[in-house]
This record gives C-alpha cells, sequence and structure tokens, in this order.
C-alpha cells in the first residue's frame, strides 16, 4: 500500500529533523520569534457566496506521477490568488508530491489570502514546524491519529495560533473529529489505501456533521454543474489540486469551475 510506504518514510523524517533540530530548540525558536500576522483560515472558507475554492500547489501526486513539468509554485500562487482562490495549499510533503516546507513561507510573501499546510502531521514537532513556517492552517487526517493525538494536535495548534483542517472518510472518522473539537471538517471522497473516488461519500456524510462546522469536499468533482450539486447539499468549500496543476492556464481553469465553462478531474 503506497500509503505505508508514505507514512514510514514520513515517520523516519521526523526522527532525522528531531536529531538535526531538537524539539526544545524549535519551540524555543517559535517562542522567541517575530510572528507574522495570522490569516483567517476558516473566514476565508465561509463566504456564503461563491464556491470557496482552496487551490492546492502540488508538482506530483503518488496516483498520477508528475502533474506540472514547470512548476512555479510562486507564479502559481499569485495566480491563484488572482483568479479568485480563497486559499492556498501548500504541499510541502518531499517525495511522493515533490514539495517543499520552504514554500510556505516564499509563497506567503506574494499572497494575501490564508495558506493551508498539506503532509502528513504526526508528530506535535510537526506542528511547531509549521509555525516556524508560517501557516496559518494544517491538515490532520483523522484516521492517521488516535482520538487522543487529534484533540491534542487541535488544542496544540490553537495554542501556537494555527488552524486545522480536519480530513475524514467514515462516519467514525467524523465523530473522531467532533470529539477532538474540529471546526472544519474535510469530507475527502478519495480512499487513501486504494486512491479509489466515492463521489457518494460527501452526501452520506454531511446529513452527519452539525451545523456550526465548516464543511470542505476533497476530491471527486470535475466541473461548475458537480460543485454547485455539492454547494446545494450544504458544503462550505472545495479543495481543488490536480484539475488545476494539469491545466495549461490556471486562471482559465479557475474560471470554468467558478463560472461553469468547463471541466477537469478535482
Amino acid at each position: 500500500m503506497i500509503l505505508n510506504e508514505i507514512l514510514t518514510h514520513k515517520r523516519k523524517e521526523i526522527e532525522e529533523l528531531k536529531l538535526r533540530y531538537p524539539l526544545r530548540r524549535l519551540q524555543e525558536a517559535v517562542e522567541t520569534r517575530n510572528g507574522t500576522t495570522h490569516r483567517d483560515f476558516r473566514k476565508a472558507l465561509s463566504n456564503p457566496h461563491g464556491f470557496n475554492l482552496i487551490a492546492e500547489i502540488k508538482k506530483a501526486s503518488p496516483s498520477e506521477g508528475i502533474l506540472r513539468e514547470n512548476f512555479q509554485p510562486l507564479r502559481l500562487a499569485a495566480l491563484l490568488e488572482y483568479a479568485g482562490a480563497a486559499a492556498l495549499s501548500i504541499l510541502t510533503e518531499t517525495r511522493y508530491f515533490k514539495g517543499r516546507p520552504s514554500y510556505l513561507k516564499t509563497i506567503r510573501q506574494v499572497t494575501r489570502i490564508p495558506l493551508l499546510r498539506k503532509d502528513f502531521i504526526l508528530d506535535e514537532y510537526q506542528l511547531y514546524e509549521s509555525r516556524i513556517l508560517d501557516a496559518d492552517a494544517v491538515l490532520l487526517i483523522a484516521s492517521l491519529l488516535t482520538d487522543e493525538e487529534l484533540k491534542r494536535f487541535i488544542e496544540r495548534s490553537a495554542h501556537l495560533g494555527i488552524e486545522n483542517l480536519v480530513e475524514i472518510h467514515t462516519e467514525d472518522d467524523l465523530k473522531k473529529a467532533l470529539y477532538a473539537g474540529a471546526q472544519i471538517v474535510g469530507i475527502n471522497n478519495r480512499n487513501l489505501q486504494t486512491l479509489e473516488v466515492d463521489v457518494h461519500r460527501a452526501e452520506r456524510l454531511l446529513a452527519h456533521v452539525p451545523k456550526h462546522v465548516t464543511v470542505v469536499i476533497e476530491s471527486g468533482f470535475k466541473d461548475y454543474e458537480e460543485l454547485m450539486k455539492y454547494k446545494s447539499l450544504g458544503i462550505h468549500a472545495f479543495l481543488v489540486g490536480t484539475t488545476l496543476m494539469k491545466a495549461s492556464d490556471v486562471v482559465s481553469k479557475m474560471h470554468e469551475l467558478i463560472k461553469g465553462k468547463g471541466g477537469g478531474n478535482a
């Protein structure tokens, strides 16, 4: 399973980081740094008008390989903000998605919208790292964490001034997320083990999400009409990745999704 391979590599990577830069030193760096102004991630996703797209910047994916040969993250970030993105999702996983943690800091310099760090967060160490990298929010995948870990990570994030997008795939994940105090839930239609997409997953799970929780849908939509269908169900925002990264003109592709002139695979 590719997920198990990714997680094994990520845990090894975290341990190597701790040896080079111990947690205590990282905590001290967070405590003494001059903080940047937080950009409100949840507020950016809660505009009742439009689709509130989180545009994802990634060079590759495990399922499709290289998505964009001419990968210019700073230019992409500026273009996607110009095209109407509510927030940006920045892949920082290095081996399988070809991302870099440093993208967060550099992209922040050319944008004004909130930045989500998308990675496999398995250790509290990564939350402090995310603060140093100036992430406004981090992705937490409920199925990869225990109930207590998820709750602790959400509480620690809040202490550090970071919001969370808690990704769920099942009703058990949703229960875990709500127990942990999640305010933003991302329903991923893609099975992380098989990488297959179930376009009805969001419809099934949405009925069980409390009204006060902001809901993001990830994967499984391809055009304006499908976004409209999900929005009519009460979805607040959409995370769009592969479609944008494979498009030769990301601005036109954003407009197609928002205004209804075409499609792709999100």
